[in-house]
């Protein structure tokens, strides 16, 4: 059996969740659904991808330019067993209602807040919780890197508290109308940022405190993290324990990675498509311990990283696969995440 899949909103992740699902053996894409006809529809079309306006108000524009559309979202909507919402930031509730309306069940992303769905996501954390859910939030790229690491080092050794430090990115490369030009921003300048509460949506038990700023970039997001665990850990031990996650990769400033533009251009070297890494990365040299106290410092590429966290939420809810390893064993490979 096949799951019939619909992604409302082709933009930045949108495409990229489009093109992972045409990647998985037990999925189809039925189609996107867009708001304007820009490049990104037609480069859609020439994929062989159905194209659906996201109002019947909005089908005129896609005939005035020569892009006949197939229909609105509604019409997509009845033939699907699953949407996945990719609009902008809190867009994607106001949506919800037409979900409801064509019994289709809905995945959200990060822009919006947990109560959209009641459920926050994440694959290696909370994957048998999702098995069947009707609606289902993948958490924000930020928080999906957290919980990647956070995750790995609670199994592993326990942890008392995480205090972080959140350097983001101004605007993604495509969004010209956003971000600081010569400024870093606290975002917020009050203590804490919204980023420990989101992690404690998916790991309740975690005592993590972030706080955030703003830089004039548009590669990636930074974190460093200060661990407090319940038993001691050597840097050894720290560096096998991630390790074991494909989703995590480690790298080494000896080879030239010491910047994210660096590791940009690794992941255009070792031919990712849009130089995407949806891997948390983790430099080598940044993880330092102090008996039960560790430092470390991490990298998010915010356009990547939620995509196979997407897939298998379908899978969850759909209950096409239930064993979560088997679930992102095969995202990961379909994907090259991991090699």
């Amino acid at each position: 059996m096949k799951v019939r899949v619909a992604v409302n909103g082709y933009g930045t992740i949108g495409k990229r969740v489009a093109d992972a699902v045409l990647k998985q053996k037990d999925m189809v894409l039925v189609g996107v659904a867009k708001t304007k006809p820009n490049f990104e529809a037609r480069l859609a079309l020439k994929k062989g991808i159905k194209v659906y306006a996201s109002s019947s108000d909005r089908i005129k524009l896609f005939d005035e330019v020569g892009m006949k559309g197939t229909g609105t979202l509604e019409d997509l909507l009845k033939e699907v067993d699953i949407v996945i919402d990719c609009t902008p930031s809190n867009v994607g509730a106001t949506y919800k209602p037409l979900y409801e309306k064509y019994k289709v069940k809905a995945i959200f992303q990060g822009g919006e807040n947990h109560d959209v769905a009641g459920f926050s996501f994440n694959a290696v954390c909370n994957y048998r919780e999702a098995i069947g859910r009707y609606f289902v939030r993948v958490v924000s790229c930020n928080t999906t890197g957290l919980c990647r690491s956070l995750y790995a080092l609670d199994r592993e050794f326990g942890i008392k508290k995480v205090r972080a430090v959140l350097i983001r990115r101004g605007a993604d490369p495509a969004e010209t109308t956003k971000g600081p030009i010569n400024s870093i921003v606290l975002d917020p300048v009050s203590i804490p940022s919204h980023h420990g509460h989101d992690v404690q949506k998916v790991l309740p038990n975690i005592d993590i405190t972030t706080i955030a700023f703003v830089v004039p970039t548009t590669l990636m997001h930074v974190h460093i993290l200060n661990v407090e665990l319940q038993r001691e850990a050597t840097e050894h031990e720290v560096v096998d324990t991630l390790s074991a996650y494909p989703r995590i990769k480690l790298i080494s400033a000896t080879e030239g990675l010491s910047s994210t533009s660096e590791v940009i251009e690794y992941a255009r070297d070792i031919g990712r498509i849009r130089y995407d890494l949806s891997e948390l990365v983790v430099w080598w040299e940044s993880i330092k311990s102090f008996g039960r106290e560790i430092y470390l410092t991490q990298a998010v590429h915010q356009e990547s990283i939620v995509v196979p966290e997407n897939v298998d939420a379908i899978r969850a809810m759909t209950r096409l696969i239930e064993d979560p390893e088997e679930s992102m064993r095969l995202t990961n490979e379909s994907l090259g995440i991991g090699r």
